[in-house]
């Protein structure tokens, strides 16, 4: 029991007796003697429940962080717990689900919008110590959900901020217009016109849903076991990672996809300029220099630059003269390693900066991934079809914070 709990009921008591004592039709030396003792010990007790009650207020503070880490790693460990080998037999046998997998599933779906099995995303990351036959699986510490699908990725290394979302939208305020400053032309004159403080809206929206598609054979339901569990997670990681990564740069805001940077980028503000050159430590220099001169970033290694594969091998082929640097060399030494991938347009590469906490990009990844049953394509098989709806969207807040160069010889 608490101290000052234990004090507040000494103090009832005391209150109580003297009430008794005060109702006496005469006072004796005894009850005297007996108020002046209660009227000190409840002075006395007054004073400890304010000493309690501030020891516990700090003892509250300090085990506040230890309550919310404690929350954080229940849900990591329960989510270590969800077992997809059971989601993918309650929809091939109707097998019932059990443990956490039962729990989280039945968490989700009291948020609504599932057709299907609900699967966090937090489900889909490969966990160390699995096998594909044997051996029993070792989940760790689950990782932030939306810094998880594809950690690796090139939205990653471009700063791209990727969030969950439950439901509805999410609007993203950018100022457009704001305080002016003007100088008096005489004594009585104005500083200068007000200028309103305007802003535009950048918002993430559920209008854009796609599906990962798998079949799972009918003699891989009975000869995997639970090296099934790892086999579907790794592929539908794969597959739902590849393709956010690509709507972020590819998108095509079209045929239901979401616009990404490249070809939103007069949609976006976002600067392109012909390099027709060579790929060298100049040209992405001039950009940065760009950057600097709109006050984006004040040192060129707070740029994030990704590019394709064929840039970075006329970067570290080409040679310095009378040196043994390279532009790779040059490069890397002020900007940090680029990421290399083909998921960037060939002779193009994009530069981005994270400018006042604000990130270049926000891709938003609604709910868990709604995994649905096809009873009949592959029916005559008995192979069970798999379809994994993810729906998210992709906005580019401020195009001051990217850049495009594209047209390297």
């Amino acid at each position: 029991m608490l101290d000052s709990v234990k004090v507040q009921r000494r103090q009832s008591e005391i209150r109580q007796e003297l009430a008794e004592l005060a109702g006496a039709e005469t006072l004796t030396e005894e009850t005297r003697s007996r108020m002046d003792k209660l009227d000190q010990e409840y002075q006395d007790g007054e004073r400890k429940f304010r000493a309690a009650l501030i020891a516990e207020a700090e003892e509250r503070e300090k085990a506040k962080g230890e309550l919310e880490t404690r929350s954080d790693t229940e849900w990591s460990e329960m989510m270590g717990r969800f077992e997809l080998r059971q989601v993918a037999f309650a929809l091939d046998e109707g097998r019932k689900l059990d443990g956490a997998t039962a729990e989280i599933i039945e968490e989700m779906r009291a948020a609504g919008g599932y057709q299907g099995i609900p699967i966090p995303y937090e489900a889909l990351e490969t966990r160390a110590g699995e096998t594909v036959s044997t051996g029993t699986p070792e989940p760790k510490a689950i990782r932030p959900i939306i810094d998880r699908i594809f950690p690796g990725s090139v939205a990653e290394r471009l700063g791209v901020q990727r969030i969950g979302i439950a439901q509805g939208e999410v609007a993203f305020p950018v100022a457009t217009s704001g305080a002016v400053f003007g100088w008096q032309t005489d004594e009585l004159a104005n500083v200068g016109a007000a200028n309103p403080y305007a802003t535009s809206e950048r918002s993430l929206t559920p209008d854009h849903t796609g599906g990962a598609q798998m079949v799972i054979s009918r003699k891989a339901m009975k000869q995997s076991g639970a090296g099934l569990e790892s086999a579907i997670r790794r592929d539908l990681n794969a597959v739902i990672g590849a393709e956010l990564d690509r709507v972020v740069v590819n998108g095509s805001g079209a045929t239901g996809e979401p616009l990404g940077i490249v070809p939103g980028a007069a949609t976006y503000g976002i600067t392109d300029t012909d390099v027709a050159a060579a790929a060298s430590w100049s040209a992405f220099r001039a950009e940065i220099v760009a950057f600097m001169e709109a006050n984006a970033i004040s040192s060129a290694g707070a740029v994030n630059l990704a590019f394709d594969p064929a840039i970075w091998a006329t970067l570290d082929d080409t040679l310095i003269s009378g040196t043994a640097t390279s532009e790779w060399d040059r490069l890397t030494k002020h900007v940090g390693t680029p990421a290399i991938s083909n998921t960037i347009p060939a002779a193009s590469a994009i530069m981005t900066a994270n400018v006042q906490g604000v990130a270049p990009g926000y891709l938003g990844v609604y709910g868990g991934v709604d995994l649905i049953r096809d009873p009949y394509t592959k029916a005559g098989s008995g192979s069970l079809v798999l379809t994994g709806l993810v729906t998210a969207d992709f906005t580019v807040p401020r195009g001051l914070q990217t850049r495009i160069l594209s047209g390297f010889l």
